[in-house]
């Protein structure tokens, strides 16, 4: 067994040559590799195995490591990706990250890179990592920065858009406002923590009083909790396709 633990990996990669070489590598260390050429196939495996680590190609023969990525997450399935590709650009990697991957390797590159950033997902773990925040008729896009409530777009400001993204990461969870200084301003904040309670009579005004839009409540003596609706489930990934 690998120091790092024996992993179940599914790698998509249609260079014959290439994916041979990684599967020897990975296996030499012990971990389990299934390998796919289409994203056809790696579809099939990922929906009937459970995989620690997904391995994907961009460029295939029947579509991208991309649409697939996408694909995986608007279905609820985090496990960690990492995206294999020949093209460096800066619009790449960002389409990459935004459609919920979570690291980006760049070919040629070592094995012993592409090792060390499989430890590091596999640190990671299969925990949910929402590209796009939902709760009830809310959705926040925090790569667009777009707020909408019902289908009416919210215009928020930097630090306005910061502090709902942070309510809606930590939902139902009673937040300080020393925390929320701590995690949403930066040190070189020199103003008073009740700052916080400005911000969030804007974004009240912003998001209006909807039975399906989640609420800002005063937790008096505490700070504020974000309250989803009742009926609503807990945020989700939600992706446009």
């Amino acid at each position: 067994m690998a120091p790092w633990g024996q992993m179940k990996i599914l790698l998509l990669e249609d260079d014959t040559r290439l994916a041979g070489i990684v599967a020897r590598g990975l296996r030499r260390e012990g971990h389990a590799v299934d390998m796919a050429s289409t994203v056809e196939d790696a579809r099939w495996f990922a929906a009937e195995s459970v995989y620690d680590v997904l391995i994907l190609d961009v460029m295939l023969p029947d579509g991208d490591g991309f649409e697939l990525c996408h694909d995986l997450r608007g279905a609820g399935n985090w496990t960690p990706v990492l995206l294999l590709t020949a093209r460096d650009a800066i619009d790449d990697r960002v389409r990459g990250l935004d459609v919920g991957a979570d690291d980006y390797l760049v070919k040629p590159f070592a094995v012993a890179e592409l090792f060390a950033r499989l430890r590091a997902l596999a640190r990671r773990g299969s925990t949910e990592r929402p590209t796009v925040l939902v709760s009830g008729d809310l959705r926040l896009d925090p790569a667009s920065h777009q707020v909408v409530v019902d289908t009416r777009p919210v215009p928020l400001a930097g630090r306005e858009f910061a502090l709902l993204e942070y309510f809606l990461r930590h939902e139902d969870e009673v937040l300080s406002r020393s925390r929320i200084i701590d995690e949403v301003w930066d040190w070189a904040f020199e103003g008073t923590p009740r700052i916080i309670d400005v911000y969030v009579r804007a974004l009240r005004a912003h998001l209006g009083r909807g039975s399906r839009t989640p609420r800002i409540e005063t937790v008096r003596g505490t700070g504020y909790v974000l309250r989803r609706p009742k009926s609503a489930p807990k945020p989700v990934l939600e992706m446009d396709g």
